[in-house]
C-alpha cells in the first residue's frame, strides 16, 4: 500500500496541503480532511482510502464555494445547486455540500423566501403574483412560497398598488379619464397584482377628472391628431378625429363638441 512520505502547505492556500506517497506528490487536500483522517507522514493508504480522501475533499472545495456565494446575499437552495453545476460539480458532491449547509443553518428556503419578499415588499414597485412567479424561478416550492407571502399584508397590497397608481396618473394627465383608468390598471396587472387588489386601489386612485381637465386633455390630443390627418378634408378628416379622440377614450359629446368649436364638424 502507498505510505505518505511527505505533506506540505500549498503556497497560495494554507489551509490546502500538498500530500506525497511513495516519495511522489499525488493529491492536495482542505486542512479538515486531513484532520478528520488523521494523515501522516508513515501513514499507509489504502485505494478505498484515496478515493474517499478525494471525494471528501471535493465536497470541502465545493462548500468553500458555496460559502462565499453566500457571503454576497442569501441565497436559495436551487441557486447554490445551480451555481456549484456551472462550476461542474457533480451530483453527489452538490448533495452533499447542501445538506452541510442546512445543517450548519446557512441556508433555509423559507428564511430566504421570507427575506424576499420582505424586500420586496419594502421597495413598494411590485405586486404578489410577481413576487410570487421569481419566488418560483429561484427554485422555491409553492408551499414555502404561500407561507413566505405572509409577509405582503392585503393592506400593503392596496396601499403600493395605490401609490404606483397615482404616480402613473400624474405622469399620464393628458389622456382621457377613461383611457388613464385603462392605463393604470394595465399596469398594475403587469406589476403583478390580482384584480381582487386593483379593484379595491382603483377608488382611491386619483385619476378622475373635472369637466375642465377632461376638456383640456381632449383639445391636447386633438391637436395631435389633426397634425396627423390635416392633409385630409370633409368626411373623411372627421370620421379620422372622431376615430382617434374616441380610441383615446374621449366621449362623442365632448369630440363633436370639439370640432363644432374649431370649425371642423361638417
Amino acid at each position: 500500500m502507498p505510505i505518505i512520505t511527505k505533506i506540505t502547505t500549498q503556497k497560495n492556500s494554507t489551509d490546502r496541503y500538498n500530500i506525497y506517497l511513495d516519495e511522489a506528490y499525488a493529491f492536495g487536500i482542505d486542512e479538515e480532511v486531513l484532520i478528520r483522517y488523521q494523515l501522516a507522514k508513515g501513514k499507509e493508504l489504502t485505494e478505498f482510502d484515496i478515493t474517499q480522501i478525494q471525494y471528501e475533499d471535493e465536497i470541502r472545495k465545493a462548500l468553500n464555494a458555496a460559502i462565499n456565494f453566500l457571503s454576497f446575499r442569501m441565497r436559495s437552495k436551487d441557486e447554490i445547486r445551480q451555481h456549484l453545476k456551472k462550476k461542474e460539480w457533480d451530483e453527489p458532491v452538490i448533495q452533499a455540500v447542501l445538506l452541510e449547509l442546512a445543517e450548519r443553518k446557512y441556508v433555509d428556503d423559507l428564511d430566504f423566501a421570507s427575506a424576499y419578499v420582505r424586500t420586496q415588499v419594502n421597495g413598494g414597485k411590485k405586486g404578489p403574483l410577481n413576487i410570487k412567479q421569481e419566488l418560483k424561478q429561484k427554485g422555491i416550492n409553492d408551499q414555502l412560497i404561500e407561507r413566505a407571502m405572509n409577509e405582503y399584508s392585503k393592506e400593503q397590497q392596496i396601499d403600493h398598488a395605490i401609490q404606483l397608481g397615482n404616480k402613473l396618473a400624474k405622469q399620464n394627465s393628458k389622456l382621457s379619464e377613461l383611457f388613464l383608468k385603462q392605463k393604470i390598471e394595465q399596469f398594475l396587472m403587469t406589476k403583478g397584482f390580482p384584480f381582487s387588489i386593483i379593484s379595491i386601489a382603483i377608488e382611491e386612485i386619483e385619476y378622475e377628472k373635472d369637466e375642465d381637465d377632461e376638456w383640456s386633455a381632449l383639445q391636447i390630443q386633438a391637436e395631435k391628431a389633426h397634425r396627423r390627418y390635416k392633409n385630409l378634408t370633409g368626411f373623411e378628416y372627421e370620421q379620422k378625429m372622431k376615430q382617434a379622440l374616441y380610441r383615446k377614450g374621449f366621449s362623442i359629446e365632448g369630440i363633436e363638441r370639439y370640432l363644432s368649436e374649431n370649425g371642423q364638424s361638417l
